[in-house]
């Protein structure tokens, strides 16, 4: 059986692991298809880190972390390799 994610926000761990990952790859490709502007909000601990997370991986090109999953078997996702700028504001405290 496998492990809930609890606390767990970063992609590659949740699937390395072998944690439980609901997958929402077809929505985060159906957004990005798109090509429009999006706010995203979403209430506290409602997966917004794990969100970027993933799309931080889609765009650095690792194709292997998504197999199995929508985005990988059922759609044309191009897997190249981009330049990622991360902002982490949570490691700086209040």
């Amino acid at each position: 059986m496998k492990k809930l994610p609890i606390g767990k926000q970063n992609f590659k761990e949740i699937v390395e692991d072998g944690f439980v990952y609901v997958d929402k790859t077809r929505q985060i490709y159906e957004l990005l298809d798109a090509g429009n502007l999006y706010f995203l909000s979403r209430p506290r601990r409602f997966g917004k880190s794990l969100l970027i997370s993933t799309l931080s991986y889609l765009y650095s090109g690792e194709k292997e972390l998504f197999k199995g999953l929508y985005i990988y078997e059922k759609t044309d996702w191009k897997w190249e390799k981009f330049p990622i700028l991360e902002f982490n504001f949570a490691k700086y405290g209040h």
